[in-house]
């Protein structure tokens, strides 16, 4: 899952209480995230989607956060841990070509992948892996930066998302993003 990979120490701005001005995670979670759901987000970093999801997702639900850097995992594990979090996220670290999610298979409800597809090395393999853990009718929210990703290659993203199973279900307006809401049939 790496190509040009956001460095670790990066993973403090992105978690900046400025951030939370152009995307509020509770605001755009909500719409897709109930009590006792199991949410998959590859490409966590140190958290800034994992808590909003972990609330979201009740006592008894749980978010799977797989990362290939383990500093950025375990600043995550800290802040659910300090927020009262941590037995409802379940990170977890993966492998540079796989997120190594077999136990999830067919269980996961939602997922989420904001700013991350675009650092795989490869979006088929990626859409794929995650698309076997989704139990049929669950939705998985692509948010790729328009600033890095230009609009073929999120067409490109979409295109690997349908060989997967993935359908685009709607293009939810995410500021200064290319997104989809993906469901797999």
């Amino acid at each position: 899952m790496a190509q040009r990979v956001c460095p670790w120490w990066l993973g403090y701005f992105l978690m900046s209480p400025v951030r939370r001005l152009a995307f509020n995670p509770a605001k755009i979670l909500a719409p897709y995230v109930r009590e006792g759901m199991t949410v998959l987000e590859p490409g966590p970093g140190m958290g800034f989607f994992t808590l909003d999801l972990a609330r979201l997702a009740g006592p008894s639900g749980r978010v799977v956060a797989v990362d290939i850097q383990p500093k950025m995992l375990g600043v995550l594990k800290r802040r659910a841990a300090k927020a009262g979090l941590a037995g409802r996220v379940d990170a977890r670290l993966a492998q540079p070509d796989t997120m190594g999610l077999t136990d999830l298979a067919g269980k996961v409800d939602f997922a989420l992948a904001f700013a991350m597809v675009h650092e795989t090395p490869s979006a088929a393999a990626f859409f794929a892996e995650a698309a076997g853990t989704m139990k049929p009718g669950a939705h998985l929210l692509l948010a790729e930066p328009a600033g890095h990703v230009k609009a073929r290659k999120f067409a490109d993203e979409l295109g690997a998302a349908a060989q997967a199973g993935l359908t685009v279900a709607d293009r939810p307006s995410i500021r200064r993003t290319h997104a989809a809401l993906l469901q797999k049939a």
